[in-house]
């Protein structure tokens, strides 16, 4: 069912998980290195977690109330990442200059808002299905 508008949301929150993290660095360190989510192992397996979330959530397209659950445990997840991003980019021990953060580190802000609409979307089909079951 790719045509629900919850999928197409879930589809965008996939590729921005799992796409644009080869793109995009996360942010630069002192020695002007750039630093991207593959040569962190913890946030690359957030991302891709991430990514695999969305994508499962897409294929239970029939099951309205796990693919809702799926889409809030990805928000939680996207939040822990974006909870680590913060502190990250806070708390740089050692570091005399402040590195500049990278485009890589909104990723998080926009899956959660795309995820969000998704489930919002997710909420108003079911909604929907229980509305026409009272009228039978």
């Amino acid at each position: 069912m790719i045509q629900r508008i919850q999928s197409v949301y879930l589809l965008i929150a996939a590729g921005l998980s799992a796409g644009i993290i080869f793109l995009c660095h996360l942010w630069i360190n002192i020695k002007g290195d750039y630093v991207y989510a593959q040569d962190e192992t913890f946030y690359f397996a957030c991302f891709i977690g991430s990514s695999v979330l969305s994508l499962i959530s897409i294929l239970n397209f029939k099951k309205r109330q796990l693919q809702f659950v799926l889409g809030r445990l990805n928000i939680i997840l996207n939040f822990i990442l974006l909870g680590l991003f913060v502190f990250r980019s806070l708390n740089i021990s050692g570091e005399t200059d402040v590195s500049e953060k990278g485009i890589g580190m909104l990723i998080p802000v926009l899956s959660i808002v795309l995820l969000a609409l998704a489930n919002k979307a997710i909420k108003k089909d079911e909604d929907l299905v229980k509305s026409v079951d009272r009228l039978r």
